[in-house]
């Protein structure tokens, strides 16, 4: 199913309802053909978009008006899979994940009611705030429709300084505890920390030198960044860790692409882990109040 509506992907979801179907959100129901632009507020620094989008389709044309989704993961998936599985880039060290940058959603539930919250939304629906609650939901609370986003202005330079260290964590600490604004910070574990400024070209560069004099390091293209975002891409587990305790998270590790700020790292090997009774116990509830009759896989 490629509905090209909203009252499209609607009447499907419903039909499966009746009919006693699972669907699963992605290889049954896609949202190719949900993939416009709605509505675009330069002055505010907004949009609202249908979720099958682009990141690329959407930041070629918001690059039109000088400004960007500050969201950069790997690939270039649909706005809708960046929520639903909550994918962040290099830019989160600055921007936030998805649920920072999400301002509302539209979704559409397992029995078709179509059910909106946050900003930029026809109606309000009470209680839950959907657009923080969907981002990770992996498709099980609704099909994502349409997302109203904060976005930024395009930088007008950047500069990216590369560490090789054998104590990345002293060095991030150092950056950290500095007053840089770096809009990533990425450590390319074992051996390099990866920073990038971007803004006005004096501020970049004078934030430049300034890195260099407490660091060191040398000036590198952006290659850098693709390749931490290959690496991210690739990985087969994730992470998450108190940002104090990098410096213990490394003595576990051989190698990774770790963010820092986000307390987030992306490693070459699965990850256990069981969630907590709380956490499944909630989990279980929330399927229960958006998809009773257990339509969405």
């Amino acid at each position: 199913m490629r509905p090209t509506s909203i009252e499209e992907a609607a009447a499907a979801l419903a039909a499966a309802a009746r009919e006693g179907r699972g669907i699963r959100i992605g290889d049954d129901l896609e949202t190719g053909g949900l993939a416009r632009v709605l509505e675009h507020e330069a002055g505010d620094l907004t949009c609202t978009v249908e979720a099958g989008i682009r990141l690329s389709a959407l930041q070629a044309a918001l690059g039109e008006s000088g400004q960007r989704l500050s969201l950069d993961p790997p690939g270039d998936p649909t706005v809708g899979t960046c929520l639903a599985r909550r994918l962040s880039g290099p830019l989160s060290h600055l921007y936030g994940t998805p649920r920072d940058l999400v301002l509302g959603v539209t979704l559409v539930l397992g029995d078709g009611t179509v059910a909106s919250s946050g900003g930029k939304v026809v109606k309000n629906v009470a209680g839950y705030d959907l657009a923080k609650l969907v981002c990770g939901s992996e498709g099980r609370l609704g099909l994502i429709a349409r997302v109203s986003l904060r976005l930024h202005p395009l930088p007008s330079a950047s500069a990216t300084l590369l560490v090789e260290t054998d104590d990345p964590a002293a060095v991030v600490d150092t950056l950290r505890r500095s007053h840089l604004q770096a809009s990533a910070l990425d450590l390319l574990y074992p051996g390099r920390i990866a920073v990038l400024f971007e803004g006005r070209a004096a501020a970049v560069d004078a934030q430049l030198e300034v890195a260099r004099a407490l660091v060191g390091g040398v000036s590198v293209d952006e290659s850098v960044w693709d390749e931490a975002r290959a690496r991210q891409g690739a990985s087969l587990g994730r992470v998450r860790f108190a940002p104090g305790d990098l410096r213990n998270l490394l003595s576990t590790l051989d190698q990774g692409v770790i963010r820092p700020a986000a307390g987030i790292g992306y490693v070459p090997h699965r990850v256990g882990g069981v969630p907590s009774a709380t956490a499944r116990h909630v989990a279980r509830a929330l399927r229960e109040q958006f998809d009773p009759a257990g339509v969405l896989a």
